[in-house]
């Protein structure tokens, strides 16, 4: 090391000293502040039990400041073993002055207004992602770009509380960082990537609020991190637009939700909702259609009501009805006369195409009523009150007592006439209150539609991950539903393990989502998970499974070969008991043995003696069926049986093998009895 450089190194060593000892009194100050409020809790507590004045309304936001306090000090200790990652030196032209700023995963202040530690999301960290030295700019809010002169821009590498090294501005050192941080063990929590995240990631993160994304990135690209960071981001900066409670991170299972929710309270991220899909979609419908029915695996006929052709027929089936029974013709009245005339009635349908059936239909008689209020106003008061009781209800669907069920089996059986193949079993279980995840969203376009009486506003931003497992149907259901929503769509159409149902490309999606030119598309194409040796494997697959559409470009980083293991059937379980042994001694946290099924998935486990699971993703060994395994990853995975039988060579199959090759970190084991799938060659 250069005597210059040893001088940078005492400089930042004595600045980081300073941090910590601000940090230190934060902390002291913190648990004070919540010792002292925690006593005031529990009298307000009491004081609320005996009924006394407004003790209530007290308690709620002593408790509300009681959960910030507990959070400064969970980010100031936290802060305490890395205490920034990054800092950036610039001449800030817009306001003519020269800046040196820390950025850290906390945000660290000194007085609670002199900013030490500059947070990750605020608008001039951006800088560090994504300007080189010189000139530059950096996106505020709501306000004018600000203009700056980057000098220099220096990564650290600091781990318990001490200084091990920095890099100014070098894509090779910074590199080599990332590789430092990925070669980590994993352990069962969804980690961060604040200090590492790339360019090409931090653009999703600070996009607009108010605009649609889709965004493909390839298996360990970092598509879900990427989304849980841009809830953190838009929360931080959009907190006068957003609150937690509206957004709602949509996934296919509750083992990845769980893994998604582990990762939120270390983003400051709380009380957002998460729902699988086929439970979300009943809940925008309503909470008391949940109790009528139960959603089911598929119907044979699912890849057929899986697409948008099938919600555009479903679309043209409603319009018919609504214009069957609105009938917009002159409201006429023998002694008051014209109403409304139809022209009147139809400019009101067309200027509000968002409506129900029953929405349109209040709507009309509420202006019925203004109308012959009006009309009425020169005579006796009895006359226009009897006159508003005989039009009260003259738009009145409600009559007919209709129900989703009954409207979507008029309309299967139309399209059954018509010739498009809707299966018997699908119209039998509708019949019985029994829907796969197509009949759940068509149901929800008819409730949409026609009998809707409140629009949902529960929500404003929507995340979908692993989007590619739902055909177009659901988002197109999804999308009407929630008109004044913006959705974030990840995924990775390579992956697609439900093959006939789900998205095998975007440009249906692409169709559905993007209105204006502010939407965008996203292509993730770095993986930062596998080691080159993994990524090579995973490449061979990869071509028979996309048709080459979603190259992976691995970050460099080379690890142990993958592990060919072919054993006779009777040797299979001891061998596989050997194996995790010997993976289990080098200190590895998460470890997954992935197989086809569940019922084999069952096997592997008495074999192992490992109880069922369940939704909980742990650290030791699991053992998953691979369709479970989605958006999760483990230090190292033994593939079972990944022969011809298990994985033959075509595409569904191809894409499910892909799956479970990219899950491992750093090792992957192929064991089985039998000749690998030629899906491998």
């Amino acid at each position: 090391m250069s005597a210059e450089k040893q001088g940078e190194m005492q400089l930042e060593k004595r600045h980081l000293k300073a941090c910590r000892e601000i940090i230190r009194e934060n902390i002291r100050l913190y648990e004070e502040k919540e010792r002292h409020q925690r006593k005031e809790m529990t009298q307000l507590y009491h004081a609320v039990k005996k009924g006394e004045g407004d003790s209530y309304g007290l308690l709620t936001a002593g408790q509300n400041i009681l959960e910030h306090t507990r959070n400064m000090l969970r980010k100031n200790k936290a802060a305490m073993e890395k205490a920034y990652f990054g800092r950036i030196d610039y001449e800030d032209k817009t306001y003519g002055a020269f800046e040196c700023r820390y950025i850290g995963k906390n945000g660290v202040t000194r007085n609670s207004s002199d900013v030490v530690i500059v947070d990750w999301r605020a608008p001039v960290s951006s800088v560090y992602y994504e300007n080189e030295t010189g000139p530059g700019e950096y996106q505020v809010p709501g306000s004018d770009p600000v203009e700056i002169d980057l000098k220099k821009k220096r990564t650290f590498d600091i781990s318990g509380g001490n200084l091990l090294g920095f890099y100014d501005d070098d894509v090779a050192a910074n590199d080599d960082l990332l590789v430092k941080y990925l070669s980590r063990n994993k352990e069962a929590v969804l980690g961060d990537i604040i200090a590492t995240i790339q360019k090409e990631q931090n653009a999703i993160i600070r996009d607009l609020p108010n605009k649609n994304m889709i965004v493909q990135g390839v298996a360990g690209s970092g598509k879900t991190t990427v989304a849980l960071h841009r809830i953190s981001y838009l929360l931080y900066n959009y907190e006068d637009k957003y609150k937690p409670s509206e957004f709602c991170i949509v996934g296919s299972s509750d083992m990845l939700l769980n893994y998604i929710s582990s990762g939120l309270p270390e983003l400051d991220v709380n009380h957002v909702s998460q729902m699988r899909m086929d439970l979300f979609l009943p809940y925008l419908i309503g909470k008391a259609w949940k109790k009528k029915f139960q959603v089911v695996r598929d119907h044979s006929d699912a890849s057929v009501k899986s697409r948008l052709d099938f919600a555009r027929k479903l679309e043209e089936f409603l319009a018919a009805w609504k214009e069957k029974y609105l009938c917009l013709e002159e409201i006429r009245d023998q002694e008051i006369g014209v109403i409304l005339s139809k022209e009147n009635l139809e400019e009101t349908k067309s200027r509000n195409p968002h409506l129900s059936l029953f929405q349109l239909e209040k709507l009309l008689n509420q202006r019925i009523n203004s109308r012959i209020r009006f009309l009425c106003t020169e005579r006796e008061e009895e006359f226009g009150k009897r006159k508003r009781g005989e039009y009260k209800k003259y738009f009145d669907s409600a009559r007919h007592k209709w129900t989703e069920t009954g409207i979507y089996l008029k309309f299967l059986q139309q399209m059954s006439e018509q010739g498009m193949d809707v299966g018997a079993d699908t119209m039998e279980d509708v019949a019985r209150g029994r829907f796969d995840i197509y009949d759940t969203a068509a149901i929800g376009l008819i409730y949409h539609r026609i009998l809707m009486k409140k629009e949902q506003d529960e929500f404003s931003q929507i995340i979908v991950d692993e989007a590619q497992d739902f055909g177009e149907m659901v988002y197109y259901a999804m999308k009407q539903m929630l008109p004044g929503c913006w959705f974030t769509i990840m995924g990775d159409v390579s992956q697609n393990i439900r093959y006939e149902t789900g998205m095998n490309d975007w440009e249906g999606l692409k169709e559905i989502m993007f209105e204006t030119e502010r939407d965008s598309f996203y292509l993730l194409a770095k993986s930062y998970r596998n080691t080159i040796e993994i990524s090579e494997c995973a490449g061979k697959i990869l071509e028979k499974a996309s048709q080459g559409a979603y190259k992976i470009q691995p970050v460099i980083r080379h690890g142990k070969e993958v592990e060919i293991d072919t054993e006779p059937e009777r040797k299979l379980a001891e061998k596989l008991k050997e194996l995790l042994e010997s993976i289990k001694s080098k200190g590895f946290e998460t470890i997954a043995v992935v197989v086809r099924s569940e019922e084999e998935a069952e096997e592997v486990r008495q074999i192992l003696d490992i109880k069922e699971e369940g939704n909980l993703f742990h650290n030791g060994v699991m053992v998953l069926p691979v369709r479970m395994t989605k958006g999760l990853e483990f230090d190292a995975v033994i593939l079972w049986k990944p022969d011809e039988e298990h994985y033959a060579n075509e595409p569904g199959d191809a894409k499910l093998l892909y799956v479970a090759v990219t899950r491992a970190l750093h090792e992957l084991y192929l064991l089985g009895d039998k000749k690998r799938s030629s899906l491998f060659d």
